[in-house]
């Protein structure tokens, strides 16, 4: 059959079969290599001897006939010797007597180390080994042979070649011994289950790491496809070359150069270029489908002599249009002799006929050419710092570099032979020029095309193309744009088939399939594997979880006080954990510390202002005692001075008050009170209206401040006072200056006044006064024959009403002080 013979097919026979013999075949092995046993009394673990007797010091006359026997299993928790060895037991023979030694005994085709072949390796292990004697004990009757010692042990052990080494001791025996697990021959990673065998053919060209995955060869790559793939020389373009070899570049038809980047022109095009295979792109001045007619014939030839124009007239066909004095095809003829201006020195050409002509010289040159000059270089003829030499026909002018003319009178136009290249303008200077080169060029002569993929713009190993102030970017395969900076969408086509879902990566892309679906694009069906929680094997509420690790596949989550694989063996209950004292979560926490620093950092704050309110409260009942004494030393200046002049004031009452100004009440005789306990005030009535006019009164307010300048005016404090201290015969009058009334105004020696008298005291002064009666009209306190002072009292209001007889100078300022604690009111001499 002829697919068999196919590479392909031959390949994948031998990656199925392979795969068939992996899955048979053992991936790990477990190692145990036995070293060394002593059972130096000769018993087993009864304590009876093997052979023998117990002589008088209790040893065994005889010895043991040891053999060992080794079971390997899976983990258990509590280890069963009577279970079936999972992964395989081992047997040997008789191998020596009380003590054996491992490394010299004969092994009689025991193999040390014992290995055990595994499918793969989950991490844990149960291992025995017990030590038996096989011949029957002459002190007592063994019908099977007595066990000398066992030693039970699980662990968990990680893949390594290093060995792992334990001592075995009894009260009788020691046993040592050392264990490792391995993978086998081309088997990796996790539990030995990743198979990879190096190869170096057509099927492959790869080695292997140490978890199993492809490294490829040099000059091989593609890890997910066995590195079949070369890789080429460097600089190969991906899309155009190709190689079979590493480290070579073959080119695609219609390109070419040793990296394939370099298109191939159509066959046949002459004048021509490409950007892609096989396209004809004429160059300017060319047409045409071969680009092979002359569309510039006049610009690249150049046909027409004698200062002829030429004009273009078809591809490849000219016309030329020639000067006065010349014709022909290209105006190679010359039909006049003065067309060619023979005459020099700025002579003028006269034609002659026949072909002659006549040279008018200017002055100072002769010759049938103008060509003999009549100055020497004595004339200075030469300009611009030229040189001069004397001639057979004149002189002559050596110039200096950028000058010109017989007499160097010209500067040379550097400019004239249209030196710069690529459409450059030239800029005349003195003995040279400069460029001024179009966009895209550069040099002096605008010579050199400006490299514009010099920065490399292209992205993600774009190739750039340099063009005329341009660039193009070629991409490699998986990306496009202006400069390949877009990743091709490979999943745009959706291959993914029964509901895969497609990963997109760079010219390729990947699906991810649903259970039940493999291959590349989800079009194989796989078994799906059944879950070895299925069966529940977890019991007594045990949680089960996959662990393909494990070689059983599954792990139990047991609850509290059960354990074992299977969640069947009951531990130690755990301790109660409160389930309520859960910890506070980062609201929580983030509250309490906010209240614990707001709330002492509040009632700080309080304390400030609380305590800030009351020194402002002090500081303004300071500066309102600062005024009242201030208006107060005013008001005693304004009494001295009014004393001095000798006048009798009329406007005796100053009210300082600074919260609330006292004003006059009972102004109407009707509003007159009462005294307490139905006294009443009885006034005749041009004094009564007197007393009104001059009635004030005396609240106890805060900051309030009131002086009385007169005497016979005075408010109840100093009327009680006055009349208190002075005796009952007394004037009134204190000084006899004129009053309003023209009454003589009698000056009178002060008294001595107590300096302080509280209300209380006053008030019960008067109170003896009134009893006990006093001079002058009316019965008034302390009155003398002029005037009198009438006193009305109610619980908060204090009223006093004084009818002078004659005008009184003051001698004396009192600050009345209210104190509100006992309901007093001080009078202070100031």
């Amino acid at each position: 059959m002829r697919w068999l013979s196919h590479p392909v097919a031959i390949a994948l026979a031998g990656i199925v079969l392979s795969q068939c013999l992996i899955e048979t075949s053992a991936n790990a092995v477990f190692e145990l290599r036995l070293k060394k046993f002593s059972n130096r009394f000769g018993k087993d673990t009864e304590g009876h001897c093997c052979s023998g007797y117990r002589n008088s010091q209790g040893h065994c006359t005889g010895t043991c006939k040891t053999k060992f026997r080794v079971c390997l299993k899976v983990y258990q928790e509590v280890i069963d010797p009577e279970s079936p060895c999972t992964f395989g037991e081992a047997e040997t023979p008789v191998l020596g007597d009380n003590e054996v030694d491992f490394s010299k005994v004969d092994l009689q085709g025991f193999r040390n180390p014992v290995p055990f072949e595994l499918a793969s390796w989950q991490g844990t292990f149960s291992l025995i080994i017990e030590a038996w004697h096989e011949e029957p004990n002459t002190t007592a009757t063994y019908v099977e042979p007595a066990l000398i010692t066992r030693l039970m042990i699980q662990r968990w052990l990680d893949l390594g070649e290093e060995w792992t080494g334990d001592d075995h001791r009894t009260s009788h025996s020691s046993l040592s011994y050392e264990f490792r697990v391995t993978c086998q021959e081309n088997y990796y990673g996790e539990g030995c289950r990743k198979w990879c065998k190096p190869r170096n053919d057509s099927f492959g060209r790869y080695v292997c790491d140490d978890q199993g995955e492809y490294v490829c060869l040099d000059g091989w790559q593609g890890p997910d496809n066995y590195c079949l793939k070369p890789i080429c020389s460097p600089g190969c373009h991906e899309s155009t070359g190709y190689c079979d070899q590493p480290n070579e570049c073959k080119c695609h038809s219609g390109w070419k150069g040793p990296n394939c980047d370099q298109c191939q022109v159509y066959p046949g095009c002459l004048h021509g270029t490409c950007e892609k295979q096989w396209q004809c792109n004429c160059i300017e001045g060319w047409g045409g489908l071969f680009c092979n007619q002359d569309l510039n014939f006049c610009t690249n030839h150049r046909p027409c002599k004698n200062g002829a124009t030429c004009f273009n007239t078809a591809p490849g066909s000219y016309s030329c249009e020639c000067p006065p004095g010349f014709s022909g095809t290209i105006c190679e003829i010359i039909n006049d002799t003065c067309a060619n201006t023979p005459c020099r020195n700025g002579g003028t050409c006269l034609d002659a006929g026949d072909d002659q002509f006549v040279c008018q010289c200017p002055s100072g040159f002769t010759g049938q050419y103008c060509e003999i000059s009549g100055q020497s270089c004595s004339d200075r003829p030469c300009l611009n710092g030229a040189s001069c030499s004397d001639t057979a026909t004149g002189y002559e002018c050596h110039c200096r570099a950028g000058y010109e003319g017989t007499s160097c009178e010209r500067p040379v136009n550097e400019c004239a032979s249209d030196p710069c290249l690529n459409g450059g303008s030239c800029v005349d200077e003195h003995d040279g020029f400069q460029c001024v080169c179009p966009v895209g060029y550069t040099g002096d002569r605008c010579q050199t095309n400006v490299d514009d993929c010099a920065h490399r713009p292209c992205l993600n190993g774009g190739t750039c193309i340099d063009g005329l102030d341009s660039f193009t970017c070629r991409c490699i395969p998986g990306f496009l744009g202006t400069l390949c900076q877009t990743n091709v969408d490979d999943c745009r086509t959706q291959p993914c088939a029964n509901g895969g879902t497609c990963v997109d990566g760079v010219n390729d892309f990947s699906c991810e399939c649903r259970p039940g679906w493999g291959g590349r694009q989800c079009t194989t069906r796989v078994p799906v594997p059944v879950s070895p929680c299925a069966s529940a094997p977890c019991h007594n509420g045990g949680y089960c979880v996959e662990a393909p690790e494990l070689a059983v596949g599954f792990q139990c989550t047991c609850p509290s006080g059960l354990g074992g694989p299977f969640c069947t063996v009951v531990t130690k209950p755990a301790p109660q954990v409160d389930v309520d004292a859960s910890p506070m979560s980062a609201a929580q926490v983030v509250l309490v510390v906010t209240f614990s620093v707001a709330v002492p950092v509040l009632a700080v704050v309080s304390a400030l202002a609380i305590v800030c309110m009351k020194r402002r409260r002090r500081r303004e009942r300071a500066r309102q005692d600062e005024e009242a004494r201030r208006q107060n030393e005013q008001n005693m200046v304004h009494n001295a001075v009014n004393a001095a002049n000798n006048k009798c004031l009329e406007d005796h009452m100053i009210i300082n008050s600074l919260d609330y100004p006292a004003k006059p009440l009972n102004t109407q005789h009707h509003a007159l009170p009462h005294l307490q306990g139905g006294h009443h005030l009885h006034l005749h009535e041009p004094d009564a209206k007197k007393a009104v006019e001059n009635t004030y009164s005396i609240v106890p307010a805060r900051s309030t401040k009131t002086i009385n300048t007169d005497v016979s005016r005075l408010s109840l404090a100093d009327c009680l006072e006055k009349g208190l201290d002075a005796p009952a015969h007394a004037p009134a009058c204190r000084g006899t200056p004129t009053s309003e009334l023209n009454a003589p105004c009698k000056v009178l020696p002060e008294p001595p006044l107590p300096r302080v008298h509280s209300h209380s005291d006053v008030y019960s002064k008067r109170n003896s006064l009134i009893g006990s009666g006093g001079g002058g009209g009316g019965g008034g306190v302390g009155s003398g024959g002029g005037g009198s002072c009438d006193i009305h009292t109610s619980t908060n209001t204090l009223t006093s009403t004084c009818t002078p007889s004659t005008c009184t100078t003051p001698s004396s300022v009192f600050v009345i002080e209210e104190h509100y604690d006992d309901e007093n009111y001080i009078a202070t001499e100031v």
